[in-house]
């Protein structure tokens, strides 16, 4: 028997759906009197510092505590939005959506016409909390965000490819890392233009700035340097080199005491941590797993600990962070509840740390105190970056607030892996339209060309053939049909090209709607 190709577009789907939701444009309680899950006394009335602004995480003991005016926000890549919890409440407000969700048809997205914003994905705070920048990778756009009104108050369009940025310790200016290119975009955020540009190493991923303000780290996705900048001269004063065998980041992050820089690899599933701020020495490089993605930082009980998401295994990595320059030590491995956690934020006050689950749409609350996933949150549509922005007022709750993103279905089917080593998930995610099916696998023999296939038990269609990198592993492969319609229920991965081999039972006839409809398309490798 031979397979029926039907020339279909795959989708990785995720079921998302709000609880407790207020009715738009209503301004919210600030805050519940009592935490729902840990009984935390929580509320407006959380004092920040003795100046009256804010602490932000990550933040050293002492900072205060959960508020109601407190916001966490996640970027959407695949809903072009961005989502807006409270965290006192643990309640998703809604989402500001920055373009259609990818694909639309409605909008006509990948047309010469669309003039809306593509892949929502990285995220900064102003050290006030009166503002959040928010970058979009495919059309090169930095959004300000009024966080008490939810207002997109600001654009700015850079260079190719930017991938995070953050506002300056004074507040003036947004430094945003230009992937696609190699230099530091800097922006007067209120004038709405570039004023200055840092040339740096090629590929630079993320900007982040010490503790105290006097320097700003950036780290390379294809460049084996860490680049240290004096903020006040805007030049670069040291070129720190990175082990091979860490290779390029795509995220960093820096400990609340200045001390310690870490830096994620997803490609190679290194860690270079530690890299002391102090002496620059690199005091460790860690395997930590395939698609190593955001580290992030927390003090509990005088203890200082470094979290480190692992999205191909589905867990969070604690370490206990040294202060003599012993490479740091792993104590706890927490299995979150969904798939693909990317970036991680904590609660100033250390008791929370929050994970955005790429593979899932949601986001994990989890109690630092005993490292267990106390609460999930459905939220938009492939969340990357996520933080953490404590506010000194009240914010209203659901004015200029949406829906885009939520409620959608999701599925995760366990990859079938057939005629070779290897294991991976099938994650298929409802979009207007169409279906997405995201694959990603581990084990697998290096640089060898694999074909995804749907099937329903009686017949199988290909979707997308790809290749497996020097690892071993696929990170990320994009198809999109229709999954859902086709009543698909399995997604097996074979080596090689399209067979043409019928799995079972007789082959699918042509017919019109979405059984059958056509044009096969993938993207590998595309979310970091």
């Amino acid at each position: 028997m031979r397979t029926t190709f039907t020339h279909t577009f795959i989708a990785m789907v995720v079921y998302a759906s709000i609880t407790a939701c207020v009715t738009p444009g209503t301004l919210e309680s600030a805050s519940s009197p009592l935490d729902p899950v840990q009984g935390l006394i929580v509320g407006s009335n959380a004092s920040p510092s003795a100046h009256g602004t804010p602490i932000q995480s990550p933040a050293l003991p002492g900072a205060q505590q959960i508020s109601g005016n407190d916001r966490v926000y996640t970027a959407d890549q695949a809903s072009n939005t961005v989502s807006v919890i409270n965290p006192a409440t643990n309640t998703v407000l809604g989402t500001i959506a920055l373009g259609k969700p990818r694909l639309s048809p409605s909008a006509d997205v990948l047309g010469a016409m669309y003039d809306g914003q593509i892949d929502v994905h990285g995220l900064g705070f102003s050290r006030d909390g009166k503002w959040l920048n928010v970058i979009d990778v495919t059309t090169n756009a930095v959004h300000v965000i009024d966080t008490g009104t939810n207002e997109v108050v600001r654009t700015v369009y850079v260079g190719r490819s930017p991938h995070e940025g953050f506002f300056s310790p004074d507040g003036t200016r947004l430094w945003v890392a230009v992937r696609g290119q190699n230099y530091i975009s800097v922006i007067d955020w209120r004038a709405g233009k570039e004023v200055e540009r840092i040339p740096t190493e090629d590929g630079p991923s993320k900007v982040v700035f010490s503790p105290d303000g006097k320097f700003a780290y950036v780290n390379h996705l294809r460049a084996l340097v860490l680049d240290v900048i004096d903020v006040a001269s805007r030049r670069i004063i040291r070129r720190v080199a990175i082990p091979a065998e860490a290779g390029g980041s795509s995220d960093e992050a820096i400990s609340p005491d200045g001390r310690d820089i870490w830096l994620g690899m997803p490609t190679n599933g290194r860690t270079t941590a530690v890299l002391n701020a102090a002496t620059y020495r690199v005091e460790a490089v860690l395997r930590t797993g395939p698609r190593t993605n955001h580290p992030n930082f927390v003090t509990v009980d005088g203890v200082d600990y470094a979290y480190q998401t692992v999205g191909g295994l589905n867990e969070t990595l604690v370490y206990r962070r040294s202060r003599n320059g012993a490479p740091p030590t792993l104590v706890k491995t927490i299995h979150n509840n969904g798939h693909g956690p990317h970036g991680i934020w904590p609660s100033p006050d250390n008791t929370r740390i929050y994970i955005a689950l790429q593979n899932s749409d949601a986001v994990d609350v989890i109690d630092t105190h005993t490292n267990s996933v106390i609460k999930t949150l459905h939220i938009g549509q492939s969340p990357m970056a996520l933080v953490y922005v404590a506010r000194s007022t009240p914010a209203t709750s659901t004015h200029n607030l949406g829906r885009q993103g939520l409620g959608m279905r999701t599925q995760i089917l366990a990859l079938r892996v057939s005629g070779s080593s290897g294991q991976g998930t099938a994650l298929i995610r409802e979009l207007p339209g169409i279906n997405e099916v995201t694959i990603g696998a581990t084990g697998l023999p290096p640089n060898q060309q694999f074909t995804a296939y749907a099937g329903d038990g009686t017949r199988t269609t290909a979707l997308m053939s790809m290749m497996s990198n020097q690892f071993g592993n696929i990170d990320e492969a994009l198809s999109y049909s229709y999954f859902f319609a086709n009543h698909y229920t399995s997604v097996v991965l074979k080596p090689g090209a399209p067979s043409g081999e019928q799995e079972s039972g007789t082959a699918m006839p042509q017919a019109s709607g979405p059984r059958g409809q056509g044009g096969v398309v993938g993207v590998v490798n595309a979310c970091r």
